[in-house]
């Protein structure tokens, strides 16, 4: 029985440091291996555009799910358009193909995307998400891509892991890893035109595929992704060209004017006298997450 005392008083010791391993130094622990460990994305941040040129060459007007916005191409070839999702009669993603070997996926993308649905993935109630990640960067989808971007791994509070299982930054670096396209790993900018403001991912000295604008209003937001891996052209897209679509209108309007069809159901349009096209379509949505920028 005298053992007894000694015997049990260890026991409660080892079990304590057990405790203590497990619900406070482990979390603290992997908090800083995945930072660690981060994919480099991550550690790339906003920054403002050094090439403000515009390009001037011939170019295409285009207007899908009441965005109108003009490319500096002409060379779009309608046969190969198709919208989706397929099967419905609504639609929010153009798949777009250019006899020069470029394509454009053009997304509308309604507003609070980004905030009603973080919550719904996670399964709790918005406001429990607010309480985590703060009401301003709740407000709309572009403070929260904002606040995301904007997170590196140098930023984590390592020490909040062990109350709280999962932190508020650890939950940041894991959606700072995923969101991003690949091709943001060479920039992330800043954009803004007169009713949006948005990023670009990519930098188009770095000849990549998935070069991606974001622009964000009240109304949602449109995405419009480049993709040149089968590009005929050399240098491939340019900052400037880029500058011409994301400072064309791009103000959501009425769907007033009625699309026109095929027979094989594919919107079509009609050419001006001075070579542009105006394109009617219906609605365009992301390319299926980031596989086709990575493939």
């Amino acid at each position: 029985m005298k053992l007894l005392g000694p015997i049990l008083v260890t026991v409660i010791a080892s079990l304590a440091v057990i405790f203590v391993c497990l619900n406070w130094i482990a979390p603290v622990a992997l908090s800083f291996y995945a930072a660690k460990t981060a994919p480099r994305v991550t550690r790339v941040v906003p920054q403002p555009l050094t090439d403000s040129s515009v390009s001037l060459a011939p170019g295409t007007k285009l207007s899908y799910f009441g965005y109108p916005f003009e490319i500096p191409w002409t060379d779009l070839d309608d046969s190969l358009t198709k919208l989706y999702p397929q099967g419905t009669p609504e639609k929010n993603r153009a798949d777009l193909h250019f006899r020069s070997g470029l394509r454009l996926v053009v997304t509308a993308v309604p507003a609070q995307e980004w905030t009603r649905g973080l919550a719904q993935e996670l399964k709790v109630s918005p406001e429990v998400v607010e309480s985590a990640f703060g009401r301003e960067t709740m407000k709309s989808d572009y403070s929260f891509v904002k606040a995301l971007y904007e997170f590196t791994p140098a930023r984590m509070n390592h020490w909040s892991a062990w109350h709280r299982g999962v932190s508020r930054d650890e939950l940041r670096l894991t959606l700072k890893s995923i969101a991003p396209l690949r091709s943001a790993e060479s920039g992330i900018f800043t954009l803004q035109n007169q009713g949006y403001q948005g990023f670009q991912e990519g930098n188009p000295l770095v000849r990549q595929d998935g070069l991606a604008l974001h622009l964000f209003s009240e109304d949602g937001r449109i995405e419009l992704i480049l993709f040149q891996k089968d590009y005929q052209n050399p240098t491939g897209v340019t900052q400037s060209e880029i500058n011409r679509i994301a400072h064309s209108s791009l103000h959501k309007t009425p769907q007033s004017i009625p699309t026109t069809s095929t027979p094989n159901g594919r919107a079509v349009g009609s050419r001006t006298d001075t070579g542009r096209f105006a394109h009617v379509g219906a609605n365009p949505a992301r390319p299926e997450s980031r596989g086709d920028a990575r493939d």
